[in-house]
């Protein structure tokens, strides 16, 4: 349990904001679904997530499509 990080920035604290920029029509298939599971619809669409391991790891599997906000 040493490796756990723990989050002291309040309730709005810990996330990050990514916005879908480019489409994924083109680009492999699991890159389609990666964007689908971050609950991303649109271009343009931007949602906030829980900035966690896992969805850093989703956000660089797409890199070249969303933009994020801090």
């Amino acid at each position: 349990m040493a490796n756990q990080r723990t989050d002291t920035k309040g309730a709005a604290g810990g996330t990050v904001k990514v916005t879908l920029m480019k489409s994924p029509i083109g680009f492999k298939r699991n890159q389609l679904a990666v964007v689908r599971g971050m609950g991303l619809l649109r271009i343009r669409h931007s949602v906030v997530l829980k900035d966690t391991p896992s969805t850093r790891g989703m956000i660089h599997k797409v890199r070249h499509l969303v933009e994020v906000s801090e």
